[in-house]
């Protein structure tokens, strides 16, 4: 009788990923060596900083020091100083918001995570509604919970920060710039010159300065031109600000989604009767927005770091009160501010990835070249 003979490797299997992925060619195989190398070079430090050796707990920077015979040793300070995150961690969420009022926060952060995580799954029913609610009502609710008015008490907008001002300045944002980025998309392709002009200057003038020339425009020059006696919220102009220039960068995002359309997507809308907006809607659209979703979502992600320049008007987003924080004697050490930094950069990032991931998950879902 013969032997059976051994059964391939699966492909869905570690071994057969590891082969296919790691050590396919000869080139593989070095640059798999090569990378182990620096992961055994790197990570035994990078482990016993950020969580061996570092000090999680405690009152003040004592905690973070190597205690030595007379006193704390000046070289003794070995890992992350993660007590200072813990110290100020609402501080960074919430900034200077009253502390018996940070309900109000924490109740809009609610009510956005449950009106936003339907909207992000395809499936979910009446998307109309949904949009609706967290585009329309939601902003107006939240702002007199945040603000205060209707018998709560009044909250100026220099003590917002932290990460509460970072996701207010994204969300608003990204609410704004992508359809009045669609609608200068649009305009700077019409056939109407004086529209198309218009949409023009204000992409090319808007692309052209960087956006902290952008803040700083509205926080100084701008109260020059208004009436003797009337103000402009410095928190209103960073939104006003981060929307207009994040919608000039989207415009051209869109702008090349609408020119790979091919020309007979156009005369078959047009063959069957469509007025422009119908065709626009219903035909173009769709499309163009499926083949830029990379697009778009690296303006969201680029928006959402960006909101760290409103330092330049006195507002504080999450990076700006870790770095406020660096100069309280409590927690001067010198591994403080790697320590906030790192924490800051973390949040970044799982915002960041998560948009990232979920870009790919949309794209995944929305390829239906392949399929008959």
């Amino acid at each position: 009788m013969l032997a059976p003979l051994p059964a391939p490797t699966s492909e869905g299997s570690v071994g057969g990923w590891i082969k296919k992925n790691l050590l396919a060619t000869p080139k593989d195989i070095i640059l798999t060596l090569i990378g182990l190398a620096v992961l055994v070079l790197i990570l035994p430090g990078s482990l016993n900083f950020l969580f061996f050796d570092a000090a999680w707990f405690g009152a003040d920077r004592s905690v973070c020091a190597t205690l030595a015979q007379g006193g704390i040793q000046p070289d003794g300070w070995k890992g992350a100083c993660w007590a200072f995150v813990e110290s100020r961690f609402s501080q960074f969420i919430f900034g200077r918001y009253p502390l018996d009022e940070r309900w109000r926060v924490i109740l809009v952060g609610v009510m956005f995570v449950a009106l936003l995580v339907p909207m992000l799954i395809p499936k979910a029913p009446r998307k109309g509604l949904n949009a609706l609610l967290l585009f329309v009502i939601f902003p107006v609710v939240a702002f007199f919970l945040l603000h205060g008015g209707f018998g709560l008490s009044e909250v100026e907008t220099p003590l917002w920060g932290g990460l509460m001002v970072t996701l207010i300045l994204s969300f608003v944002g990204i609410a704004v710039s992508l359809p009045l980025g669609i609608l200068l998309a649009l305009g700077r392709r019409s056939d109407m010159p004086v529209i198309k002009m218009i949409c023009v200057v204000f992409i090319e003038v808007v692309r052209g300065v960087p956006l902290i020339t952008v803040l700083f425009m509205a926080n100084v020059m701008l109260p020059l031109f208004m009436p003797t006696g009337w103000t402009i919220d410095n928190f209103l102009r960073a939104l006003v600000g981060v929307s207009l220039f994040a919608s000039a960068y989207m415009a051209e995002v869109v702008r090349g989604g609408l020119q790979a359309i091919p020309k007979g997507q156009y005369e078959g809308a047009d063959s069957l009767g469509l007025s422009y907006w119908q065709k626009v809607r219903l035909i173009i659209l769709p499309q163009a927005i499926k083949l830029v979703i990379p697009g778009i979502v690296n303006t969201f992600i680029g928006l959402f770091k960006d909101t760290s320049l409103v330092s330049i008007i006195g507002m504080f987003d999450l990076l700006g009160i870790v770095r406020l924080n660096f100069t309280d004697a409590t927690w001067a050490t010198p591994v403080t501010p790697l320590t906030g930094l790192i924490f800051a950069g973390f949040v970044f990032w799982i915002f960041c990835f998560g948009m990232s991931r979920y870009s790919a998950f949309m794209e995944r879902h929305l390829d239906t070249g392949h399929k008959h």
